[in-house]
């Protein structure tokens, strides 16, 4: 398959990557949430990506799952759905909590909707973050359920391969999505890693695939004493840095050229040049 045949139009879009320093209030969140897609669409982006968690930022690991919603249904998901459909835009839902097999753990849930308000992928964070350094101590696996499904939708912008955070850091994943045009990757990245790892992780990302990734990220300090780094940002395949934003809740713009993208894939075809499988 040629690169441009991955692609429903060669015409080039805007996306936007929504960065904000959640706090333990859901429909305060919401409301932020809202505030900002408003202003993403009126700069004219169609795929707008919301950051890891975007409704709860707890007081504690354990206040995601007071508010985790059963899959379909409950005040979060229909956010999501209203607003795609009110804006007419294609809304990622950076992740959210839901409902896991196990009564005390939830499931980190990316949801994707279309224009017309219609769920239309989810992917569950595969790999659980933890981390022992200094003061800080985290272990998402207390609470969070792992998922096992890597997930690639196909979209009126090509196909799009979906991952989370801590996900960034196993290159594995994104090779198993299959020559993906756009990578969306919500996250919540701690300043202690974020500062040293954040920016080249996701760029290589980028480079590797010769894919679009928008990185949407919580960025600042937050009620419960967590900072996280933020530094949302929007890569070319070419690896450079459309669009950022350092710290506090804003958009990140960009816009996604499909026929650039098809020449970096012809006269770099290292995507075709792969000898290992995964």
């Amino acid at each position: 398959m040629s690169a441009e045949s991955n692609h429903a139009s060669a015409t080039p879009f805007k996306v936007a990557a929504i960065q904000m320093a959640s706090g333990p209030n859901v429909a305060g969140n919401l409301s932020e949430a809202k505030r900002l897609i408003a202003r993403a669409a009126e700069q004219g982006a169609r795929l707008v990506v919301l950051p890891e968690f975007f409704a709860i930022m707890g007081m504690n690991e354990k206040d995601k799952a007071a508010v985790r919603e059963m899959a379909g249904s409950g005040p979060i998901q229909q956010f999501l759905s209203d607003t795609a459909r009110q804006y007419k835009i294609w809304l990622v839902g950076g992740s959210i909590p839901l409902a896991a097999s196990v009564p005390d753990k939830v499931l980190n849930s990316c949801l994707v909707f279309n224009e017309e308000g219609q769920q239309v992928a989810r992917y569950d964070k595969i790999h659980l973050f933890n981390l022992s350094m200094g003061n800080e101590s985290y272990d998402e696996a207390q609470t969070i359920e792992a998922g096992n499904q890597v997930v690639v939708i196909d979209s009126p912008f090509g196909r799009i391969g979906l991952a989370i955070c801590y996900d960034l850091r196993f290159p594995e994943l994104f090779r198993a999505m299959k020559d993906v045009d756009l990578i969306v990757l919500p996250a919540a990245f701690t300043e202690t890693t974020g500062k040293m790892h954040w920016e080249i992780l996701v760029r290589a990302r980028a480079i590797e695939n010769l894919a679009y990734v928008i990185a949407s990220a919580q960025g600042g300090y937050h009620v419960n004493g967590r900072e996280t780094h933020g530094n949302s940002m929007i890569i070319g395949p070419w690896g450079r840095i459309l669009d950022r934003l350092p710290r506090g809740s804003g958009v990140v713009i960009a816009e996604v050229n499909p026929s650039y993208q098809a020449s970096l894939r012809t006269g770099l075809p290292a995507l075709t040049h792969r000898k290992i499988s995964c």
